[in-house]
């Protein structure tokens, strides 16, 4: 089996819910008129929402959701992993903070490759050397440092209470756990909080006292308290007993950075998202700005035209990304020039509504004066109207399935993000090139895409999703639900999805997305579908005119909406 075949299993199974669900209930409006999260667990939420509460601004709710998505949703909330955070103040300022993981400093360009330079599956994927340096830690202390309000140690609690206390499980991490019994017993030696020896049943308590006692030194010692001491001398150790390669070096040395963000404008709206190392900034923005010249309300909401001029306009921005986006600090990314509106518009001239495009015959384009789906993201605005989008990762569900003996928290598998062999796909297909290469302390390629959008100068949207490769596209349709289309924000998430990404050329489709009549005339032009599971699982925040915020969680999880 190739190499394609099989990560794409491997990518299908995180997601192997259909998507199916009350499509009224998934509709219904959730409004507050002073603050909202919007996150992945109801616990996370309600925690979230209790800070804010207590006094605290939007970086504290969001570092208190943070710790408390890695106690509550250990499949893809992590202190073991790293991820992007959007943040606009209630005066309209703008950051971004990059706590990507870092490969380690062992780490080469060919580690994943055998004797004859083809890709290693299992390598990058599972066990302790598929780990990156964690960025979660330190990008929240970071976070902290710079906006936070309240006592860092009462943003911490929360999560240190509910790793000792425990939580019930959801239907649907029960079943996660039971399908993962027998991966976490071959990656760990040790017992793992994850596994017992009865089957994992909806409302069973999940207690983690090793990770509140990790928990409780990084509130007592901050950063010291992971990259340092006894959880550092146990990160390494999993290293040692199960081919890792991150050093106490590595730990010591890691560093998030706080970046510019990138923005652009579709139509009258401004959109502020995330710079490289993710991709997702710029090709949102590119996506936008290509289809902001046509009529696509009067076309209407997954129409044949409407779908087309979308798959194209992605499968063009998924194409610039395998050639032009990498880390900045280690290739110099062409971004004034891909975001050249010239550029922009250059990339569908010649566009043909009569047939399909072929991704074969569609390159990176020639730049002017030359770039498991288990991630999870939280919205939020506080009661101030700060704004906080992240997006956080470990990349497959459970990461590289190995937990910290003694630390009790899981490590990220994100080295496969990386272009293990330029020109190969990685877990989600992905194709790469030379400016996502390995190099010791570089940070991985992302797709993560927290956003920000304004209208005329204040805050109207807050946006991201986890979901891979998807995490683009269900992001821009997500947009154009509301912007182009008049949905409302739960109605704009519920809504089905379909995702282009240059390579495979299909067309992947939730059920229920694109009808048959719309299909059919695609399919004459060219274009091939394929049915899958659900694609991400968008958390958005809406303000609405009258001021009150429109929440929108996704249906096709246990996401939830909180606030006052």
């Amino acid at each position: 089996m190739t190499r394609t075949i099989l990560l794409t299993s491997f990518a299908i199974s995180l997601c192997v819910e259909l998507f199916s669900f009350n499509w009224a209930a998934a509709q219904e409006i959730q409004k507050y008129k002073h603050a909202a999260v919007v996150c992945a667990h109801p616990e996370a939420a309600r925690v979230g929402v209790a800070i804010i509460k207590d006094g605290g601004n939007a970086v504290d709710a969001a570092i208190a959701v943070q710790f408390a998505l890695a106690v509550v949703y250990p499949n893809a909330g992590n202190i073991g992993g790293g991820g992007f955070m959007m943040y606009r103040s209630k005066t309209g300022e703008s950051d971004a903070l990059d706590y990507r993981e870092t490969a380690p400093g062992k780490a080469s360009r060919d580690m994943y490759l055998d004797a004859k330079g083809n890709p290693v599956i299992d390598k990058s994927l599972l066990g302790a050397l598929a780990s990156g340096v964690p960025g979660s830690v330190d990008g929240m202390v970071k976070a902290h440092n710079k906006y936070g309000k309240l006592k860092w140690k009462k943003d911490i609690q929360p999560a240190i209470d509910l790793a000792e206390k425990g939580f019930a499980v959801t239907a649907q991490q029960a079943a996660e756990l039971n399908r993962h019994k027998a991966d976490f017993l071959k990656y760990n030696s040790k017992p793992v909080a994850f596994v017992k020896e009865a089957v994992w049943k909806e409302g069973d308590l999940l207690k983690q006292p090793q990770l509140a006692a990790t928990l409780k030194l990084i509130r007592d010692k901050g950063r010291a308290g992971f990259y340092e001491g006894p959880v550092a001398a146990a990160i390494v150790a999993a290293m040692a007993h199960t081919q890792g390669i991150i050093s106490e070096q590595d730990l010591k040395e890691y560093k998030s950075v706080w970046r510019k963000p990138v923005s652009g404008s579709y139509q009258n709206y401004t959109v502020i998202s995330m710079p490289p190392p993710s991709s997702g900034g710029i090709a949102l923005l590119t996506m936008l700005k290509q289809v902001g010249n046509y009529p696509l309300s009067r076309w209407g909401f997954q129409q044949d035209s409407t779908v087309q001029l979308m798959v194209e306009v992605e499968r063009r921005a998924y194409a610039d990304r395998a050639s032009y986006l990498g880390d900045p600090d280690f290739f110099k990314v062409p971004q004034t020039a891909l975001l050249d509106t010239n550029y922009i518009q250059s990339r569908i001239k010649g566009l043909s509504f009569e047939k399909a495009t072929l991704s074969t015959d569609v390159k990176p384009g020639v730049l002017p004066g030359y770039e498991s789906e288990q991630t999870t993201h939280y919205s939020i605005v506080d009661a101030e109207g700060n704004a906080v989008s992240a997006t956080t990762t470990l990349n497959g569900s459970y990461g590289s399935l190995v937990v910290v003996d003694g630390a009790g928290f899981i490590l990220n598998n994100e080295m496969d993000d990386f272009s293990v062999k330029p020109g190969s796909p990685n877990m989600y297909g992905l194709i790469g090139g030379e400016a996502n290469s390995i190099y010791a302390g570089k940070r991985m390629l992302s797709s993560m895409t927290p956003t920000i959008i304004e209208k005329d100068g204040k805050l109207l949207m807050v946006v991201g999703t986890p979901g891979g490769s998807t995490i683009i596209t269900s992001v821009f349709q997500t947009v154009l639900n509301v912007l182009a289309f008049g949905q409302g924000m739960q109605a704009a998430v519920a809504a089905p999805r379909f995702h282009h990404q240059w390579l495979p050329d299909d067309v992947t489709v939730e059920k229920g997305a694109i009808a048959p009549a719309a299909r059919a005339h695609l399919q004459v032009k060219g274009y091939t579908f394929k049915e899958r599971g659900s694609i991400g699982r968008v958390d958005a925040i809406l303000v609405r005119p009258d001021g009150e915020l429109e929440t929108g969680a996704d249906p096709r999880g246990n996401d939830t909406a909180s606030g006052f």
